[in-house]
């Protein structure tokens, strides 16, 4: 069994991507760490979107406030979609497992 390499939440020293090819299906050291700084920026990204809607909301925000906000919403931005094609990367492919039995909807698992 050949694991994917799972796209992590950090780059390089030099700015590359870094990945991360393991067969401790998620239990291991890395992943560990990985979702949890995954979940810390998607925890601060939901808050620089909070601060963006105050400070959208107050006419005295000045440009220099309003560049350094927009950097913030860019580098969570960022992060978000990193996060989504790293996850979306590690969803099984449709018709993958063909050899496992018919595949079932969802519906069909609920009514089990």
């Amino acid at each position: 069994m050949s694991a994917q390499p799972r796209l992590l939440p950090w780059s390089g020293p030099a700015g590359q991507r870094c990945y991360l090819v393991s067969d401790a299906d998620g239990e291991g050291y890395l992943s560990k760490l990985a979702d949890e700084m995954e979940a810390v920026q998607l925890q601060m990204g939901a808050e620089v979107i909070g601060h963006a809607r105050l400070m959208l909301g107050d006419r005295k925000t000045d440009v220099r406030e309003l560049r350094y906000l927009s950097n913030r919403l860019i580098e969570a931005l960022q992060d978000a979609l990193r996060i989504a094609e790293s996850r979306g990367g590690r969803l099984p492919v449709p018709g993958e497992c063909e050899g496992d039995g018919p595949a079932q909807t969802e519906e069909g698992a609920r009514n089990e």
